[in-house]
């Protein structure tokens, strides 16, 4: 994974499978919020045989999520898409953990 911003600072970021033309650029990034980080393919990285584009994984955040709006519609929980981004690997989509739901959701029993 190739980090825009330290994933240190994020409780979570959010996780897409983008098209590229070439499978060790960064990807264009044509969404709201801002790309945080994405994957760098392998040279055993297959073209889409109908479009002939690479699938490349973007790691990103939008304006309303925690990082910019700490007290804002996710001050707990996260969207569907958000993973933890300590969980991100090579090859492996991020998972969902406790810490990144942060609030009630996150609290587990003693």
């Amino acid at each position: 994974m190739v980090w825009l911003e330290d994933p240190e600072q994020f409780d979570y970021v959010r996780q897409a499978v983008d098209k590229t033309k070439r499978r060790n650029n960064k990807p264009p990034y044509a969404r709201d919020g801002r790309m945080v980080g994405y994957a760098i393919l392998d040279d055993h990285a297959e073209p889409d045989p109908d479009s002939g584009l690479y699938k490349c994984r973007v790691l990103f955040v939008l304006p309303h999520d925690r990082d910019s709006h700490p007290d804002g519609v996710y001050r707990e929980g996260a969207a569907g898409e958000a993973v933890d981004p300590r969980t991100i690997q090579p090859k492996k989509p991020g998972a969902k953990t406790p810490r990144f739901q942060r609030g009630p959701a996150a609290i587990t029993p003693a």
